[in-house]
């Protein structure tokens, strides 16, 4: 339960977050920013700071500091600013402030870990242990196979499955959403037979949703993330997480052949350096599945 102590900030948050609500950004996404903020408001509550017109960049760099005490990661801190800045853009926007504080304020230093990308052994792994349950076996394989988003995957509905004019191409229609516009992702044989077999064994419901529960309701990203997590752990992948099925998708495309310009079409990229940075990891990719073939 997000509670925020001081009345005043409290209303700021609230409406920071119903605005975050309506441009559709995910479930994931408008709680990460709240609890950040909320953090945020209360550190100023504790050291004085009763009215958000009277913070000055001093208060966001000894919150900053703060969190640096308490042992976060270099990472976490620089997100944390992220939101910090969202938010005061909302305060800029919307004339409770005239000034942004949080302009200067300078993220940490960090190393950026490079993609995590599953072998050719691991990812075989994956799905066999998977096939047991075709409702996970569908969802693993469709982020295998079109390196979509989880929150886009979650938001899927039955009508976005569909064929070209001709009937020989399969995709699925990925909706706008916050700042990510409409695209086509095409559906490979493999990834439409999955989508398919578990239609044939979907629950009869009214909700419109892809993929939904044994009770038919529509099935949220934190039940999906915990799901694949286990299968990870069941298929003998360390240190994996959902979003590397996604980095496995463009790691293994471009190590194929294909252009940056068209994985970056397809997975959604808002610029063409975010895929570009793959390139980096291609030589390992095919070092790591020469060495999985050797341990056959």
């Amino acid at each position: 339960m997000i509670t925020v102590q001081n009345p005043n900030f409290a209303k700021h948050h609230n409406d920071f977050i119903q605005t975050l609500k309506t441009r559709s950004k995910s479930e994931s996404t408008v709680i990460a920013y709240s609890k950040d903020i909320e953090q945020l408001l209360n550190f100023f509550t504790r050291t004085g700071v009763s009215d958000i017109k009277h913070v000055r960049l001093e208060d966001l760099e000894n919150f900053k500091r703060s969190l640096q005490q308490e042992n976060y990661t270099p990472k976490s801190v620089s997100r944390k600013i992220n939101s910090i800045r969202t938010f005061y853009r909302y305060l800029v926007d919307t004339a409770v402030i005239a000034e942004n504080p949080s302009e200067k304020l300078v993220h940490p230093k960090f190393e950026t870990k490079p993609p995590r990308v599953l072998t050719e052994m691991e990812y075989r792994a994956l799905r066999d242990v998977c096939r047991v349950d075709i409702r996970l076996y569908s969802i693993v394989e469709i982020l295998l196979q079109t390196g979509i988003r989880i929150s886009e995957l979650a938001n899927l509905l039955l009508d976005d499955v569909r064929n070209s004019p001709d009937g020989k191409i399969k995709y699925l229609y990925i909706r706008d959403y916050g700042s990510h516009t409409s695209r086509k992702v095409p559906l490979n044989k493999s990834a439409f037979k999955s989508v398919q077999d578990y239609l044939a064994v979907r629950p009869e419901t009214e909700d419109e949703h892809l993929y939904v529960t044994k009770t038919g309701n529509p099935l949220l990203i934190r039940n999906i993330r915990t799901t694949i997590d286990k299968a990870f752990i069941k298929a003998g992948v360390k240190d994996a997480k959902v979003n590397d099925l996604r980095n496995t998708f463009i790691a293994h495309h471009l190590a194929n052949g294909v252009s940056l310009v068209t994985v970056s079409k397809i997975v959604g990229h808002k610029r063409i350096s975010t895929t570009e940075k793959y390139l980096n990891i291609l030589e390992k990719i095919t070092k790591d599945d020469e060495k999985s073939l050797k341990e056959l």
